[in-house]
Order: C-alpha cells, then structure tokens, then sequence
C-alpha cells in the first residue's frame, strides 16, 4: 500500500502516544521490526506559539517511515501548526489526532472531540492538505459512545476531503481502553473506502496482528499499548505476517541491553535528568512479568542518575539472568 505518494508495504505501525513514544523509544522500535512511526502528538496553537517543549516532541527517527502528529479544532491554526510541524521535522507524513479519548483534550473539541463535529473536521483536513506538501493521515475511533458510532460516515467524510490513511481505533471515546475493540465495525470501514485504512486495537503480540489484519481486510496494524517493555513484538508481527515462525522474546539480559541503549538515546535527545525520570516507567515496563523483580523496581522507581540505571542493570544481569 501507499500512503499518498510514499510506498509503506504492509506498514507495522508504532501507534503515537502522549508521554511514551518519544524519539528515542520510536528509533527502537524502528530499528525492531516497526516500519512507520508517529511522534507523539504535538497542540497546533502551542506550535504556533513557538512552545519550544512542544517542539522539541517532533524529532524524526531514522529507520522507519515517520509520521508528525498534530491536535487541535481551528482549521487555519491546524494549518500553520501543520506547516511548522514539517518545518521542525522534516517528517515523511502529517497526522491529525481525531482518536484522543481523554477528557481535558475531547471535552475541549480536540482528539476524540472532533468526531462530534464531523463537519469541522473535514474542514481541518481540508486546510492541513492544502498546506503541506506530505500526505495528511487522520486517527479516529470508533465514536463518542456506544449511541454515537459514526465511523463509518465519518471516516468517508476524512477521504473526500483528501486524508491519504484512516487509522481506526475499535473503541468509543468513553470506551478509553476497556472492553474490547470492535474489529467488525473496521471491516465495514475497509470495504467503503479507497484510501489505505490502519486497524488498531487489542494488537497485543504477532498472532493478534495476523488475526486482526485477516479478520478486518485493513492495510495495515497499529500496535499502541502492548510495546511497552516489549518492542520486540513488532519482530513478532513481522514474521507473522509472512508466515514464518514468530521468535521468542530475547532473553532478559539483551532486554535489558535495548533498554539502556534507549534511556541513552533519551538521554542525548532531552538531558539526562529528563531521560532518567521517564526511564522510571520504561525500566519497570521492560521487567514485567519477570519473577523476582519488585526488589529492582522498587530501585528503578527512584533512578535520578545514569549511574543508577547502569547499577540497576547490572544487578538485574547477576541476580535476574
């Protein structure tokens, strides 16, 4: 498939999200088998603003197809936040954030929001295409709630105003992440429209991936939530898909080498006070499901230095392996 003019095969994609996908983690995970990434997603007007933090968010990684995400529910500054975007990034494509079910961004008329105003929405995608010179993409769900389903009139409303991708996500907005994703209703999107459509959802190792993808006729995967700790499940998706035997997890001591590689990497991108407060989480994620590991996450949950994440691997290494 394609999305616009740029060739994306069966695309893996690293799906966006707030306070996780950063430049560091998305470099690995390109470098794992993910084959289009998303920065995580960026306010237009803080954009325009000049918000130098929010700009900072939307450095492209090598290795994948890389994608801008951008939020907010004013055409022209979705414009000009679309055009600065591009400028800072250099990114391949422009996504616009329709899918965010969290109150202070959706009750606002931004993410999710924008699917109660379809109309707007039309307008933001008409007036971000018309401003760059990238494929513009759309994220949406499935609705507001489960007595307001409009994907299907909506997503057809994102392709007439010229969004080159649909990614859907098979929940409400009051859904957030319960219960399960609806891959039905994104066959029904598939079969309607032209354009290449993203399924995403309950994607949560390689055999989800090929069942989703089979079970929905999309162009493609969306993984979100189940990459934390474990990108090597794009590996997994990748083999997947061309029928060969997906691989095992890597062993816990080259678990933990990415691991650092990535808090190093975060570390050259924001400074290293930064990377070791967000690596709090990270580290935690990548020992999931190890036995025996409270004793470390109870160390990681206090990581202040680089120095404290190397002793803490190191400890893993001797005790855990």
């Amino acid at each position: 498939m394609k999305i616009g003019n740029i060739e994306a095969g069966t695309p893996i994609l690293l799906g966006p999200m707030a306070g996780v996908t950063d430049w560091a983690f998305r470099t690995v995970c390109a470098e794992l088998g993910a084959t289009v990434t998303i920065t995580e997603m960026v306010s237009s007007r803080a954009l325009v603003y000049k918000d130098k933090k929010s700009a900072a968010l939307l450095r492209k990684n090598s290795g994948s197809i890389c994608g801008a995400q951008i939020f907010g529910n004013d055409p022209q500054i979705m414009a000009q936040g679309a055009r600065l975007a591009l400028e800072i990034s250099g990114c391949d494509f422009i996504d616009i954030n329709m899918g965010c079910p969290m109150p202070k961004i959706a009750n606002s008329g931004d993410g999710c929001g924008l699917m109660r105003t379809p109309e707007l929405a039309g307008q933001i995608v008409t007036a971000v295409r018309e401003a760059v010179d990238v494929p513009v993409t759309v994220k949406c769900r499935l609705g507001w709630d489960k007595g307001n389903i409009n994907v299907l009139d909506f997503t057809k409303r994102m392709e007439d105003c010229g969004a080159a991708m649909v990614t859907v996500h098979g929940r409400t907005r009051s859904m957030l992440y319960s219960g399960v994703a609806d891959w039905d209703t994104i066959t029904k999107v598939k079969q309607q429209l032209s354009i290449p459509v993203i399924a995403n959802g309950d994607i949560v190792s390689g055999e989800t991936a090929l069942k989703c993808l089979k079970r929905t006729g999309a162009d493609g995967i969306m993984i979100g939530r189940a990459t934390f700790g474990d990108p090597w499940i794009f590996a997994g998706a990748q083999a997947a898909l061309k029928g060969d035997p997906i691989p095992e997890r890597p062993a816990l001591r080259h678990r933990v080498d990415v691991a650092i590689r990535q808090f190093e990497l975060a570390r050259e991108d924001k400074g290293e006070h930064i990377a070791c407060l967000e690596a709090r989480k990270h580290f935690a994620w990548y020992l999931r499901g190890v036995s025996h590991s409270s004793y470390y996450k109870t160390q990681i949950s206090a990581i202040s230095k680089m120095e404290d994440i190397y002793r803490i691997a190191e400890g893993i290494r001797r005790d855990l392996v």
